[in-house]
C-alpha cells in the first residue's frame, strides 16, 4: 500500500489500450504476470486487481501518452508511434515483443512515384500523425500541406481527399488492397511500457517490480522449453547448437547408462531446426512448451 506524503491512500494506476491491435496482448501480458484482473472483460474504465493496490485503466491507446504525462496515471502501455508522435516528457521503460509494424509513406499505384523525392511540392498528405508527418518530409527537404485524419487514411485518395498518405503499416495487404504502395518508412514501432517520470521517482519500487514481471513475461515470448531424451554418445554435438540460458540441463535416466535427458530454453525461431536435428543425432521423446514467464 502506498501513501502520499500528506498520508492518503495511493493506488498505483495502470492504462492498456481499450481496443485496437494492442489491446488484447496487453491485457494478456498482464494476467501471464500475475496481475488477475477483475472485470477486465466488460471492458470498464476501472478494474481492480485482486490482492494488488493497483488499478487497471481501460483508454485509447492515443490519450494514453498524454494521460502518463500528465499523471494521471502512472504506467501504460501503447505504441512507440504514439509516444513519438505525442513528443511528451515520458519514461519508455520497456519495449515490448508485439504490435509490430511501421509508420511508412504509401502513394497511389498508378501515381508513378516510386520515391519520396518524386513527391511534388504541394503534395496533400492523409495522415493521424501529423507531427511525424510534417518533421518527416521537411527533414527530407519537401513542403507539403498535412491533412489530420482520425482513420481509414488508405481511403483518401481514391476520394480525392490526398495525394498520399502516412500510415501504420504491418502486412502491407490493406494497402494493397487500396492500390496504394510503400515508397518510405518514417518509423520502425512496437507496444511500449511507459511511465510517468514522477511517478518513476517516487513510487521507484513498486513500479520496478511490475516492471520485471512484465519483461520476465516480454522476455519470454520468443523462447520456448524443449525437453529430449538423447543418447550420451550425442551429447557434445547437441551441446554446440542447444546452449540454451546457461546450457542445457542434463538428468540421469534411472535404469540408462546410454541415454540422458536434457533441458533446454531455445529461439522460438530455432524449434523446427533444433528438433530436426536432434532427430538426426538420435533423440527421442521431444517435447515443445510455451514459457510464461523468465525471471532472471
Amino acid at each position: 500500500m502506498w501513501r502520499s506524503a500528506t498520508g492518503e491512500h495511493m493506488t498505483l494506476r495502470f492504462a492498456v489500450p481499450n481496443k485496437g491491435r494492442l489491446s488484447e496482448r496487453s491485457v494478456q501480458i498482464l494476467k501471464q504476470a500475475g496481475f488477475e484482473i477483475e472485470d477486465g472483460s466488460d471492458r470498464k474504465l476501472f478494474a481492480a486487481v485482486k490482492d494488488r493496490d493497483l488499478a487497471i485503466m481501460f483508454l485509447r491507446a492515443q490519450d494514453i501518452v498524454r494521460f502518463v504525462h500528465q499523471g494521471a496515471v502512472d504506467l501504460g502501455i501503447t505504441g512507440k508511434d504514439l509516444v513519438s508522435e505525442a513528443g511528451l516528457g515520458v519514461a519508455t521503460l520497456i519495449e515490448l515483443n508485439f504490435g509490430y509494424c511501421r509508420l511508412s509513406v504509401a502513394v497511389p499505384e498508378s501515381s508513378g512515384i516510386s520515391h519520396i523525392k518524386e513527391v511534388k511540392t504541394g503534395s496533400i498528405v492523409a495522415t493521424s500523425f501529423p507531427n511525424l508527418t510534417k518533421k518527416h518530409f521537411s527533414e527530407k527537404g519537401k513542403r507539403v500541406e498535412i491533412t489530420r485524419v482520425s482513420g481509414a487514411a488508405e481511403v483518401t485518395p481514391q476520394i480525392g481527399v490526398a495525394h498520399l498518405i502516412v500510415d501504420l503499416v504491418s502486412s502491407g495487404s490493406t494497402l494493397k488492397t487500396n492500390g496504394l504502395k510503400e515508397i518510405d518508412v518514417i518509423m520502425e514501432s512496437r507496444a511500449v511500457l511507459i511511465g510517468n517520470k514522477k511517478s518513476v521517482r517516487s513510487k521507484k519500487a513498486e513500479i520496478q517490480e511490475i516492471v520485471a514481471a512484465i519483461k520476465s513475461v516480454s522476455d519470454a515470448e520468443d523462447k520456448k522449453y524443449l525437453m529430449a531424451d538423447i543418447p550420451v554418445g550425442s551429447l557434445e554435438e547437441i551441446k554446440k547448437f542447444l546452449p540454451g540460458i546457461a546450457g542445457p540441463t542434463i538428468m540421469k535416466i534411472m535404469g540408462r547408462d546410454d541415454v540422458v535427458a536434457i533441458h533446454v530454453v531455445v529461439d522460438k525461431d530455432k524449434v523446427y531446426d533444433s528438433v530436426n536435428r536432434l532427430k538426426k543425432l538420435g533423440a527421442t521423446g521431444i517435447l515443445i512448451v510455451p514459457i510464461d514467464r523468465m525471471v532472471p
